[in-house]
């Protein structure tokens, strides 16, 4: 086995990203335990690998408990620290929250939390294909037979997580059950574009956001909205405001008692005061927005 720490610089709580992400096939939580179990195709070769993460302190370890194909430590390291984005330095993340006290309270309600990103950029692009027009528990169960069939089991010993399929499996795909035949094709171009590096998350991190979206959308099926997501939440841009995301905007306006209709100038006027670290607090009123969401469900099944 191999183990690395990582160093949190600034507030990050393990226990707050495991939950986050339970249910969700990206990841698995261990409940209340400080722990996330990742199965991914590392970028640059797309080896399935799994890496158990463990720790709620300041350095959290990874432990590699799958890596057939020797994948350089190093490699695995930086798209670990990216997908719990322990790659930025978070040390005047406080700072927003005291200065804004709308972000201090889902700070103190969301302690530690940080955004949990896709395990890379293709993943999530080929995440806003499934999801187009249908809903996202349909999505969810497409992407999740997906990883089954055409991905990597991975085994933890205590669990087993299925990696989610490499591009070329997807270039190569020609039906599969809940898919169009447009969104088959789509599939197809991603996996082909990712293969070719077009999809590479240090290359669209490295560019000007409007310039890395503008590239985006030249990718077939990917409009404005999932541009933005693919730059945010599988590069892991922390610091720019999704201008398409209007559920955010919802949100927004009501943690900030703009009205039904405050206007996209007036929100991105108040995510200013957010900077560096726009996407970070898009992501607390995100959870915050599926948080009530789920109360809601509650009360209407009693």
């Amino acid at each position: 086995m191999t183990t690395f720490r990582m160093r949190a610089r600034g507030p990050f709580s393990l226990r707050s990203a495991a939950r986050f992400v339970a249910g969700f096939s990206a990841g698995q939580g261990g409940g209340d335990e400080a722990r996330l179990d990742l199965a991914f195709p590392a970028e640059h070769g797309w080896t399935p690998v799994g890496v158990r993460v463990t720790g709620d302190g300041a350095e959290p370890v990874a432990e590699v408990v799958v890596n057939p194909g020797s994948v350089p430590v190093e490699r695995i390291r930086g798209q670990v620290e990216r997908i719990l984005s322990l790659d930025v330095d978070g040390t005047g993340f406080p700072a927003v929250g005291e200065r804004d006290p709308v972000v201090g309270e889902l700070q103190t309600r969301y302690p530690g939390l940080r955004p949990v990103q896709f395990h890379s950029p293709y993943e999530a692009a080929v995440w806003t294909i499934i999801g187009q027009r249908i809903r996202r528990s349909q999505a969810a169960g497409i992407r999740t037979r997906l990883a089954n069939q055409l991905g990597e089991q991975i085994d933890f010993g205590d669990a087993q997580l299925p990696s989610f399929p490499a591009p070329d499996r997807l270039a190569g795909l020609r039906e599969f059950p809940g898919l169009t035949s447009r969104k088959i094709e789509q599939l197809q171009s991603l996996g082909r574009a990712a293969d070719d590096g077009q999809l590479d998350a240090a290359t669209l991190r490295a560019l000007p956001a409007e310039e890395a979206l503008t590239r985006l959308r030249t990718l077939p099926g990917i409009g404005p909205f999932s541009a933005e997501l693919i730059l945010l939440r599988g590069a892991g841009d922390p610091d720019a405001f999704p201008r398409n995301e209007k559920r955010l905007h919802q949100a927004m306006a009501g943690a900030y008692r703009l009205g039904d209709d405050p206007g996209l100038a007036r929100l991105e006027a108040i995510a200013e005061r957010w900077r560096p670290y726009r996407t970070w607090v898009a992501l607390l009123l995100r959870a915050s927005l599926a948080e009530e969401g789920q109360a809601d469900q509650v009360r209407l099944s009693r």
